[in-house]
C-alpha cells in the first residue's frame, strides 16, 4: 500500500512539474484519479484481508507431514506461535495444556458455536427464513446467500457451521432474536448461564468488534456445552453436505482442516479476522480421553494447524486416563469398615453414621502417563463431634494425590441427621440403666 501511495503522489508531482504553466485542471483531475485508485485498493486490501475466512484449500500432505512432526516430538511440552491456547479434558474439565488461557481475546468466526447452539435451542429448524437486505450484505466469508432468498433454519446452520457464512450468521440472528442487537443479548444470556464471566457478544459472526471478545478457557467451555448437544455434534461434525436455496442444491464443504485428516477429530469451528488472526475451537476423542483444544490468535493459517497438531498429538503421547471412580470407593469402602466405629458423638440420641463421598462426578480421570501408578489417597476425620449434626454435613475430607501435579479432595458426609438428646432419651437412658443396675445386683 505504501510503494503504491508512493509511486501514484510521485506521478501526481512529474504531472505538476510539467504543467508550470498553471494547468490547474489537469492537477485537480489527477488528484481526484489518484484518490480514487487508493480507495479502491485500500477497500479491496482491507476486505479481502479482514474478511477471508477459511476457503482456502486443505493441502492434506502437508497436514499429514505436520502429524508426522509433532508425533515425532510429541513428548515434550510444545512450543507455539499461537498468542494464547488450551487444552482441557471434556470429562473433568481438567486442564491439560495452557498458555495465556484466561487473556481477554477476539475469536472471530469461531463466536458461531455460541450462535448455533443459542438457534438449536430457541427456534424450530426446519422453518423456513426469507433472507434480508442486511443479512445478504454481510462482508466476509459468506454462504452466498441473496436479498429475498428462501432457506431454512436448518441449511442456514450447516451455511454457519461447515463454510463459516456472516450472512447466514445475520439471517439466523434476525430469525431467532428479531435482530442482530435482540440476538447478542440471547447469547450474553446463554454466556452467563454457562458461567462465561469473560465472555461478551456483540454480533453473531465474529467480525472485530472491541466488544467482541472472550479467552481460549471460556472458548474451550463453551464448545464442551455446545457438543452434549446431540444436534450442534453432528454438524460440526460433518465435512460435506448439500443444503437447498430457493428449491436449488447447494453443496458446501467444513472449513475445518483437521476433521477428517487427524486421526479423532469430530469438530469444532474455524476462525479469522485481522484483530483476531486465526483462531481454532478443535474436539478430538482417542480411546477414553475426550480433549478440546482451542488456539487463539496465530499468524498464520499453517501456524493454527501446527499449533493445534503439536497440542493434540502432546495430549494423547504424554496422558492416559485411570478409573479413579474404582480406585477411590474400593480405598473408601474398606476405609469405612476399618473406621466407622472410631466416631464419638457425644449427646446423640441414635449413632446413626452412614457416609458417603460428596458431589463425586468422576469415572475417568486423565494423568500423565509417568504418573499413572503413583497415586495415593488419604482421609482426615474429626472422630469426635458433638450431637445434633444435619444430615449431609461434612465430617472429613478424602485427598487424592498422583505424583507431583495433582491433588483432588472430596468431602466425607453424613447421610442421616443425628439429634441431641432430650429429656425423655435421659429418662429413658437412666431408666435402662437403672433397670440394669437392679438386674446385675439381684
Amino acid at each position: 500500500m505504501l510503494f503504491l501511495y508512493k509511486l501514484l503522489k510521485n506521478k501526481e508531482y512529474n504531472l505538476k512539474s510539467s504543467n508550470i504553466n498553471g494547468n490547474g485542471e489537469l492537477k485537480m483531475k489527477h488528484k481526484l484519479i489518484s484518490f480514487f485508485v487508493l480507495t479502491i485498493i485500500f477497500l479491496q486490501s482491507t476486505f479481502s484481508y479482514a474478511n477471508i475466512e477459511e476457503n482456502e484449500p486443505v493441502d492434506a500432505n502437508q497436514i499429514t507431514q505436520e502429524i508426522m512432526q509433532a508425533s515425532s516430538n510429541a513428548q515434550d511440552i510444545p512450543s507455539i506461535n499461537s498468542r494464547a491456547a488450551i487444552v482441557i479434558d471434556r470429562l473433568t474439565k481438567k486442564i491439560l495444556f495452557a498458555k495465556n488461557e484466561n487473556d481477554v481475546r477476539k475469536m472471530a468466526s469461531t463466536t458461531k458455536i455460541m450462535t448455533a447452539i443459542v438457534v438449536i435451542e430457541s427456534a424450530n429448524l426446519y422453518d423456513t427464513v426469507t433472507v434480508s437486505k442486511k443479512a445478504a450484505a454481510t462482508g466476509g466469508s459468506n454462504l452466498g446467500i441473496k436479498e429475498g432468498d428462501k432457506i431454512t433454519i436448518c441449511d442456514l446452520l450447516y451455511g454457519l457451521l461447515l463454510e463459516s457464512g456472516n450472512d447466514a450468521a445475520v439471517a439466523l440472528a434476525e430469525a431467532v432474536g428479531g435482530s442482530v442487537e435482540g440476538f447478542a443479548e440471547m447469547m450474553n444470556k446463554k454466556a452467563k448461564e454457562i458461567g462465561l464471566n469473560n465472555t461478551n457478544f456483540v454480533t453473531p459472526h465474529g467480525l472485530d468488534n472491541e466488544g467482541h471478545y472472550t479467552t481460549a478457557y471460556e472458548l474451550a467451555i463453551l464448545a464442551d456445552y455446545a457438543l452434549n448437544n446431540k444436534t450442534f455434534y453432528n454438524f460440526v461434525s460433518t465435512k460435506n453436505y448439500t443444503i437447498t436455496i430457493n428449491g436449488s442444491p447447494k453443496n458446501i464443504s467444513n472449513t475445518n482442516e483437521l476433521l477428517g485428516t487427524l486421526n479423532g477429530v469430530y469438530g469444532v469451528k474455524t476462525g479469522f479476522t485481522n484483530g483476531a488472526n486465526r483462531c481454532l475451537v478443535t474436539a478430538c476423542k482417542r480411546n477414553n480421553l475426550d480433549i478440546i483444544c482451542v488456539v487463539l490468535g496465530a499468524d498464520t493459517k499453517k501456524h493454527r494447524t501446527q499449533d493445534s497438531i503439536k497440542l493434540i498429538e502432546y495430549t494423547y503421547k504424554n496422558y492416559t486416563t485411570v478409573d479413579l471412580k474404582k480406585i477411590v470407593y474400593d480405598f473408601f469402602t474398606q476405609w469405612e469398615l476399618e473406621n466407622v466405629a472410631k466416631f464419638n458423638i457425644n449427646k446423640a440420641s441414635t449413632k446413626n453414621i452412614d457416609l458417603e463421598i460428596d458431589n463425586f462426578n468422576y469415572t475417568l480421570y486423565p494423568v500423565k502417563k509417568e504418573n499413572s501408578g503413583t497415586m495415593s489417597l488419604n482421609i482426615v476425620c474429626n472422630y469426635n463431634l458433638d450431637a445434633p449434626i444435619n444430615a449431609s454435613s461434612n465430617l472429613g475430607t478424602l485427598y487424592v494425590n498422583i505424583g507431583d501435579e495433582d491433588v483432588l479432595k472430596f468431602d466425607i458426609i453424613n447421610k442421616n441427621k443425628i439429634n441431641k438428646k432430650n429429656c425423655f432419651n435421659y429418662f429413658y437412658d437412666f431408666s435402662s440403666n437403672f433397670f440394669k443396675y437392679l438386674t446385675i445386683t439381684n
